[in-house]
């Protein structure tokens, strides 16, 4: 079975709606380049967009323009009452359907989504498969730049749709949570990949790489494979679960799934994620 949600669009359905009033078509492409001495460099995917992108739509740069400057961490959340005049402005509010995409992975477009229910903006989904499929399909793109006209947004705050360290270290052997890593097997047993810092995991976490969900067209998996692999590790829909990465990006994935497909109502994603854990010794990680 195929996956049906409010908050999925299918490369097809966003085709016939182009051109639609209220509709607000958004690129949120960034690229992570891993360094030789761990972690990544974050390139903009403006250049790309230029190059090519789903005619109308207009570019969100996360870590420009959507995330907090002054922190010493990357792409960390702003305050939500900066970040809502700041997605107002981009023309995301009252009356708009927003439709969110990026290119080689879905996870940019998951963390804008999920920054947008911290607010309290719902009427927004994610493009399945992305840029990729849509191209794949042969699908106009378009290089003319676009934007839309400021809109008007109301913040309506979502308490613990981000949490921070504490909440996750206080989570740790709490029979009621479970704390998930997006990141892939190798980083969560500390044995490869890119590092942040100490390599390994949060103590006591499972995991489900954010890129496990995923088939070979980027469009997500059908609906029993992702719910069985979340499943698997015990993210039962009566369980708060807390999901970190990297850096709150490929998180979101997980949160994505977890929310609006297999209809989890207690979901958090871990802000600063192991950028900030690894990197503080006071906090337990574990390996193999």
């Amino acid at each position: 079975m195929s996956v049906h949600s409010a908050a999925l669009i299918s490369t097809e359905d966003l085709a016939r709606r182009l051109g639609a009033p209220g509709l607000r078509v958004f690129d949120c492409t960034t690229y992570l380049k891993p360094r030789p001495e761990g972690g990544y460099n974050a390139e903009s995917g403006h250049a790309n967009y230029d190059k090519g992108h789903i005619p109308g739509a207009a570019y969100l740069d996360l870590g420009s323009e959507l995330s907090d400057t002054s922190s010493k961490l990357r792409f960390t959340l702003p305050p939500l009452d900066v970040l809502t005049p700041a997605f107002a402005a981009k023309g995301i509010g009252h009356g708009t359907f927003v439709v969110l995409y990026s290119h080689a992975s879905p996870v940019w477009a998951s963390r804008i989504w999920w920054m947008l229910r911290a607010i309290g903006f719902d009427d927004a989904a994610l493009l399945d498969g992305g840029l990729d499929k849509w191209k794949a399909e042969k699908r106009p793109l378009s290089s003319e730049p676009s934007s839309y006209p400021p809109a008007t947004l109301t913040l309506r705050a979502r308490p613990g749709i981000f949490v921070d360290k504490e909440e996750v270290k206080a989570a740790i052997g709490d029979k009621g949570a479970l704390t998930l890593n997006a990141l892939s097997h190798e980083q969560h047993k500390g044995t490869g990949g890119v590092t942040y810092g100490r390599p390994g995991r949060i103590a006591g976490s499972s995991c489900v790489p954010a890129a496990s969900l995923l088939g070979p067209d980027k469009a997500l998996k059908p609906i029993a494979e992702l719910r069985a692999a979340f499943e698997g590790v015990g993210a039962a829909p009566d369980k708060r679960v807390l999901v970190y990465c990297g850096g709150g990006i490929a998180a979101t994935l997980d949160a994505f799934v977890l929310t609006a497909i297999l209809g989890h109502k207690n979901v958090s994603v871990y802000d600063n994620s192991m950028q900030e854990w690894s990197n503080d010794a006071s906090l337990p990680m574990e390996t193999g």
